[in-house]
């Protein structure tokens, strides 16, 4: 059977990763067909070139996602999905099983160096590159993890550091030592097996416990069963793991219903530094926090989580201004 264009394009233009002959970092750069031409980006109109099962070779900063943090030797990158072509703005959350996030998380796990594009000058609501585009030469994946972004919804982000000249890139793992899955099945385990040890760590039905599983914030609690049996969600006030890095100790979980636990991982539910329930989105008091004496909630990692949101007004106002 004969091969679609597509296919052929596709298959005469090949993952190919380092940077191109002739092609030096600093290096400008009009438009996408000129980054094409060179070979420096192959996927012209998209942000990510790579596959997940071959890796990712480059990728272009065009300030698409607003936590992405650009440095010239270390980006905070957000990888695809979850984001409306034509208001821009996020309206699901981001997987990891994307496929470019998917090859990111490959590159990570192989020491692949992924060609970074820098896009000058962006403005409008397509996020377009007035300026052309910088080559800013290789980078590696140094880490990532899932949180919840500026717009709430979660997303994956990248830990992209500069490749130094003679730097030998080593491999980092992304599961657990001794593993023989597959890369992207390690993935997915090493985030099933965290997310369980979060629900079932000891700090976590202690709180319950002390609850009785009824919501924190809202009184209800979920009964499940004849017996009387009820469910809640264990609720970090700052979040485990990267870039967070809360403790996983008492005085850093909440005990809410879903719906609570939702509001609150999105930002759409804060608390005071008088455990006062606060609208996210409104900054209005929508009710007080129930705690008894043995749950001494912290403060400092309340404030952190309330800092996470600090410049909503201002985000929401730039998703505004760009539609």
């Amino acid at each position: 059977m004969a091969k679609t264009k597509a296919a052929k394009a596709k298959s005469a233009n090949p993952v190919n990763f380092g940077t191109p002959p002739g092609v030096s970092e600093g290096q400008h750069f009009k438009s996408h067909a000129e980054l094409h031409a060179a070979g420096v980006h192959r996927q012209s109109g998209s942000g990510i070139s790579g596959t997940a099962h071959q890796g990712v070779d480059s990728i272009v900063l065009s300030g698409g996602y607003l936590d992405d943090e650009y440095g010239e030797h270390e980006i905070i990158y957000t990888g695809e999905g979850g984001r409306d072509r034509e208001t821009r703005r996020m309206v699901a959350d981001q997987t990891l099983d994307a496929p470019g996030n998917a090859g990111l998380l490959l590159n990570q796990a192989l020491g692949k160096p992924v060609r970074v594009i820098r896009g000058l000058n962006i403005s409008g609501k397509r996020r377009q590159a007035t300026g052309g585009y910088e080559y800013c030469g290789l980078f590696r994946v140094a880490g990532h993890w899932i949180t919840t972004g500026k717009e709430g919804f979660r997303v994956c982000q990248f830990r992209m550091l500069k490749i130094a000249p003679g730097e030998t890139v080593q491999p980092q793992p992304v599961s657990l030592a001794g593993d023989t899955d597959t890369d992207a099945e390690a993935a997915v385990r090493r985030i099933v097996s965290s997310a369980r040890r979060q629900r079932d760590s000891k700090v976590v039905r202690q709180v319950k416990e002390m609850y009785n599983d009824t919501c924190q914030m809202c009184g209800l609690r979920l009964v499940v069963s004849p017996d009387g049996d009820a469910i809640s969600e264990a609720a970090h006030i700052q979040a485990l793991g990267e870039p967070h890095n809360g403790p996983d100790k008492i005085g850093n979980v909440l005990c809410l219903c879903p719906n609570c636990h939702a509001l609150f991982d999105r930002g759409a539910r804060q608390l005071s530094d008088g455990f006062e329930v606060i609208d996210g989105l409104t900054q209005k008091m929508v009710g007080v926090l129930n705690r008894v004496r043995e749950h001494q909630i912290a403060r400092e990692c309340v404030q952190s989580h309330r800092a996470r949101w600090a410049d909503r007004p201002a985000v929401l106002a730039e998703l505004d201004a760009q539609s």
